[in-house]
């Protein structure tokens, strides 16, 4: 654990000119009198550590030293590639690892570009879950997340319905979708590949064995492939719309992307006041018309009848609410 720390010291005196007593203490999370006695111990091993006395003071390394302790382990190097996804680095565990990648990335470049990093953070920064809901991170995510970096088989029970399931599946990715986790896995028998809500888990156990990955397998590609089937799964039913030009331009944000482009492939000519009528699948009726509602006067529902009702009934009452 020391040395760890002591390492860590090294890497931050190595990428920085000075660093106060504080500085240290917060970065290296310990207080200040362990980081004059660590700066003693480096300074006794050899590590030419000096400390300037004073306010303005601190430490720092003389005499141009330089450590060959910048070489990357698997898991941090890993890491380093999703560090542009804090949060989520942080919900699977691999926080500390990424922190110490960055570390010694930062360390081994030449001083003027030491800032690289600092400068790319103030200028790019990813924020995975969608607006209005707290992000719930799933307690099993780090188990499965570290079974996933190993190519681990792992037993996971799970809820379907009102019973849990059980299932013996080898991980191989994960993704994470607006702010839910997925887990994309094999199932040994009979051999398919299917995708599961990791909050849904209540038990994971890696036996130990190792499962050999196909290599040919495609994440991103394979994720958008089961997005595009979950979403066509669900438009069930159809309805006929007209829209006004600017019914039209809203549509993408009262619908779901693929009853956007359906819209769009039906759309038929505009009549002389500029409205078109297009055939929309949607989830049910009762969807429809909470979705619809968001166009208002924009959009006009030709069928089936009974939806059309519906809101001729709701303008109804709008009318008599407004009078």
């Amino acid at each position: 654990m020391r040395a760890a720390r002591l390492i860590k010291m090294v890497l931050l005196l190595q990428s920085r000119p000075t660093m106060t007593a504080a500085e240290l203490a917060r970065e290296l999370e310990v207080s200040e009198r362990t980081v004059t006695r660590d700066a003693q111990a480096l300074s006794e091993a050899g590590v030419p550590v000096y400390a300037d006395r004073g306010r303005a003071g601190g430490y720092r390394l003389v005499g141009g030293y330089r450590t060959r302790l910048t070489g990357l382990a698997r898991s941090e190097a890993e890491a380093l590639f999703l560090s542009g996804v804090p949060g989520a680095l942080r919900e699977m565990g691999l926080e500390d690892a990424a922190s110490a990648a960055r570390l010694k990335v930062s360390a081994a470049l030449l001083p003027s570009l030491r800032d690289a990093s600092r400068t790319a953070a103030q200028r790019f920064h990813v924020d995975a879950p969608g607006w209005f809901k707290e992000p719930d991170t799933p307690e099993l995510l780090p188990a499965v997340a570290q079974a996933v970096w190993d190519d681990r088989r792992i037993t996971a029970r799970y809820r379907r319905g009102d019973t849990d399931v059980e299932r013996e599946l080898e991980p191989y990715g994960l993704v994470l979708k607006a702010g839910v986790w997925y887990l994309c896995a094999r199932v040994p028998e009979p051999g398919t590949f299917r995708v599961y809500r990791i909050d849904r888990f209540t038990a994971v156990a890696a036996d130990g064995e190792r499962f050999g990955r196909d290599e040919d397998f495609d994440l991103p590609g394979f994720w958008d492939e089961q997005a595009e089937r979950f979403a066509r799964s669900l438009l069930r039913a159809e309805v006929v719309v007209r829209l006004s030009a600017q019914g039209l331009r809203r549509l993408p944000y009262a619908l779901d992307p693929a009853s956007v482009r359906c819209a769009r492939q039906t759309c038929g000519e505009p009549d002389e006041r500029g409205w078109v009528t297009v055939t929309l699948p949607v989830e049910s009726e009762e969807v429809a018309h909470t979705q619809l509602t968001a166009l208002g006067a924009e959009a006009e529902v030709l069928s089936p009848v009974t939806l059309r009702e519906r809101f001729a009934g709701d303008a109804a009452r709008l009318a008599a609410l407004y009078r």
